[in-house]
């Protein structure tokens, strides 16, 4: 694992574009797979144009702590006071934010999408420029916290939670990655929801430091980044964090067959994500390769069955259970009660419904079993791979 460091050896607040001279062009340079360490702005002027396929960014929350944080025994908690979360005011955290956005922006290509988090103290600012600046918001995801920090003061609700906002390079990008028949399948067969429940970065996952403090104040949990990289990605993409902390990012993307671009100014993060990387093993590829999307399969009209002969015309087809039936015509048309139309057609006739899917619906004797006529519009697609 490369660490690629900019000239620079100083580095001024979140906001300034620092003047750094890169190591090389774009052009010369493969970033896929490596740490850039420099100011994300910097880095991200130098990425080639449309060439990252997700954006995963967990930004600056700009917390606006007012002092220190501490329970009910007055002892410290370990809050997020870092300089690299402070900013002088609304409007610099505003132009920080736009600048960002339209570096990541730059390099997704077409059919890209991000994904970025936050909490309740910046999450609104960066979804307001996010449409300022064109993209298209596609869900908000709430992350529900399974281990929150308690509230401690006892004057709010408990912050339970952080909000992702997931948007398309533009309202214009209609083929974005989307695994939506995956996601339900792992969920029981039910939608894949937009709340996540997921605990916080505990135990061995989260890195530590030589004296055992924490390496990052907010380091994500690999729950988190796997559930976005299954859900928006393919294996083989390349996946751009612009802040990119410990690696969490780049550890599942390596995991997961993916490839990553991490941006990460502070050399101490950049080291231990470098060495975090490196641990990691990739899955078996053929744990990763996805299944076709069934919107994505070639269609395959009925009337094709029966041009093919795997259907002969004047055939019954029925209902899983015998109960309706309809004739099969040699213009892949059904008939049925004196009425003729599409498998879909049909078969909400006959149910006295207002859709149907024919597929799945008529079945047709296949080796002495009452199968689906799914199965021979299966037979037809695996024979249009193999040609």
């Amino acid at each position: 694992m490369r660490i690629l460091r900019s000239e620079a050896t100083s580095h001024g607040p979140r906001g300034q574009v620092l003047r750094t001279r890169g190591l090389a062009s774009s052009a010369g340079l493969s970033f896929q797979d490596q740490i850039l360490n420099e100011d994300c702005l910097e880095a991200l002027a130098r990425l080639p144009e449309a060439s990252v396929d997700l954006v995963f960014a967990d930004p600056p929350y700009n917390l606006q702590l007012a002092g220190a944080l501490t329970r009910p025994d007055q002892s410290l908690v370990d809050a997020v006071d870092d300089e690299w979360d402070q900013f002088s005011s609304f409007g610099a955290y505003d132009s920080f934010t736009r600048a960002w956005l339209e570096g990541a922006r730059r390099a997704m290509k077409p059919n890209a999408t991000l994904f970025v988090i936050g909490s309740y103290h910046n999450i609104f600012r960066v979804g307001s420029i996010l449409q300022d600046l064109g993209f298209w918001i596609l869900n908000d995801i709430i992350w529900r916290k399974a281990n929150p920090m308690p509230n401690f003061r006892g004057r709010r609700f408990t912050n339970a939670h952080e909000t992702l906002i997931w948007a398309a390079r533009d309202a214009g990008a209609k083929k974005y990655t989307f695994h939506y028949e995956a996601l339900k399948a792992g969920n029981e067969d039910c939608q894949a929801r937009s709340d996540w429940f997921l605990p916080l970065c505990t135990g061995a996952e989260r890195l530590k430091d030589g004296q055992g403090a924490k390496a990052h104040p907010t380091q994500k949990p690999e729950a988190l980044l796997q559930r976005v990289l299954l859900s928006a990605t393919n294996p083989g993409d390349l996946v751009l964090d612009p802040f990119f902390g410990t690696g969490t990012t780049g550890a599942v993307a390596k995991k997961l067959g993916r490839h990553f671009i991490g941006i990460e100014r502070d050399p101490g993060y950049a080291k231990a994500a470098a060495e975090r990387i490196a641990a990691v093993e990739a899955l078996p590829a053929e744990l990763l390769t996805q299944p076709l999307a069934k919107r994505e399969e070639p269609r395959v009209a009925f009337a094709s069955l029966v041009e093919t002969g795997r259907i002969a015309a004047g055939t019954v087809l029925t209902d899983a259970k015998a109960r309706h039936e309809a004739i099969v015509r040699p213009d892949g048309q059904l008939s049925a009660n004196g009425i003729v139309g599409s498998i879909h057609k049909i078969g909400a006739l006959v149910q006295g419904l207002p859709a149907c899917n024919g597929w799945t619906y008529w079945h047709v004797e296949i080796d002495g079993r009452r199968q689906p006529i799914d199965v021979l519009r299966a037979e037809i697609r695996a024979a249009q791979k193999a040609a």
